[in-house]
């Protein structure tokens, strides 16, 4: 049996450069698009948001140096970021809590080409239970192992209130799932081995009103002590 390919923590990849790989993958799907071939570090840089040397040395961990006077071949550069990514795939996801985000994320079309499918929806809330999301009818959270099992899924989201995750995510672990996506506003507890990402949007938006504050406040370009430009 051929053995698996290494994954980027495997070879070394910083988890910097992991986080970043996601953003030029949207990037170069969006050039793919278009119809455009090729790609120099500094436009891909510039549309990412990251210095082109940083972009250089991610990229090169993946063993794609570009051609000089060409770029990078936005086709292969595609290819070469969804190997790393574990994106040539399909990636069984399983979603619990079907409430408004619970069934927004359902209804995201993006997860298909990405290499994830939504397998099932779970909710131990009896009112939604039969409803159609999606093309998927909601089960009952007691169903949670068998589901995962059935639809040998690889990722589990959490998209109840804060009360109920840390039962959830237990559940979805003892079930074998070691890959976990939490919007509930609460950290999680999990044993070594299990990865779990944490996206709580009310942090960002706080984060946002601190720096809308700060330019209310005539800080914008200030050092942290107000001295001058930082």
């Amino acid at each position: 049996m051929t053995p698996p390919e290494p994954r980027p923590r495997d070879r070394g990849i910083p988890e910097a450069t992991v986080a970043r790989l996601p953003v030029y993958l949207r990037a170069l799907q969006a050039l793919d698009d278009r119809g455009i071939l090729t790609v120099s570090s500094e436009h891909l840089a510039e549309t990412t948001g990251v210095n082109s040397a940083k972009l250089r040395k991610d990229l090169s961990h993946l063993g794609s140096y570009g051609t000089r006077g060409v770029g990078y071949e936005v086709e292969y550069l595609i290819y070469q970021i969804s190997r790393e990514l574990g994106l040539t795939q399909d990636w069984s996801v399983a979603i619990v809590g079907v409430g408004n985000l619970g069934r927004a994320l359902a209804n995201y079309g993006g997860f298909g080409t990405r290499g994830f499918r939504i397998a099932a929806l779970l909710d131990a809330d009896t009112a939604v239970l039969g409803d159609t999301v999606a093309g998927l009818p909601v089960g009952h959270i007691d169903t949670l192992e068998d589901v995962v099992r059935k639809e040998k899924v690889s990722i589990g989201v959490i998209a109840t209130p804060a009360a109920a995750a840390q039962e959830v995510c237990d559940r979805f672990v003892e079930a074998g799932v070691t890959s976990v996506l939490n919007f509930a506003p609460v950290v999680l507890n999990v044993p070594p081995g299990v990865d779990v990402r944490k996206v709580d949007l009310s942090i960002e938006l706080q984060i946002l009103a601190f720096h809308e504050q700060r330019k209310a406040d005539g800080y914008a370009g200030l050092d942290p002590f107000g001295k001058g430009p930082a």
